[in-house]
């Protein structure tokens, strides 16, 4: 057994100034000028910036590019897309069925076709809409806010709308609404509900 310990010490402290070179080091050393950035304030800034926007704009194209495809992609033609295991086997109609049919209406515009096909879709996909604008405008008052008082952004913390939705509240409210949902579009008075 050997006394040496199982992981690396930490990076010593650099030695005074000596004539000779020092030897090579694992660690990295600070780049030259200290750790100021070579474009200024302006270049030690923009990153942060970018980096407190990209989750909103990240989910913002992961959205519409959903949406851009079911939009492309007619699901109203046999064999684009799987049917519903459930409806197939059972004859129930799942909270999601005529969802990709109402979510390619919505991207065509037609919002009568949308709510016909799964209205609870275009209320998720409206839903979706309003939280991603108080985040996004959340997020661009904390960049907004940085760059008045010279700092670095970071991303925005949680406003009251994430905080809901994140809520035991929310979710048993969305399961509620989801289950209520699905059996009445099963029921005969509740047809209207129906693809």
């Amino acid at each position: 057994m050997s006394d040496e310990p199982a992981h690396p010490a930490p990076c010593p402290s650099p030695p005074p100034a000596s004539p000779s070179p020092p030897p090579a080091s694992p660690c990295p050393s600070p780049p030259p000028g200290g750790d100021r950035h070579p474009a200024g304030r302006a270049g030690r800034l923009l990153p942060s910036r970018m980096r407190a926007l990209a989750a909103p704009a990240g989910a913002l194209a992961a959205g519409a590019a959903a949406l851009g495809w079911a939009g492309a992609v007619d699901p109203g033609v046999p064999g684009r897309y799987p049917v519903c295991p459930l409806f197939h086997t059972t004859g129930l109609l799942c909270p999601g069925c005529g969802g990709l049919r109402g979510a390619h209406a919505l991207a065509r515009g037609d919002v009568a076709a949308a709510f016909g096909a799964n209205a609870l879709v275009v209320l998720a996909v409206a839903a979706a809409a309003v939280v991603w604008v108080l985040w996004a405008v959340r997020a661009v008052r904390a960049v907004r806010a940085a760059a008045r008082q010279g700092r670095a952004a970071r991303p925005a913390p949680a406003g009251r709308a994430a905080r809901f939705v994140r809520s035991r509240p929310a979710w048993w409210a969305a399961g509620v609404l989801v289950t209520a949902f699905t059996v009445v579009r099963n029921l005969s008075f509740g047809a209207g509900l129906a693809p």
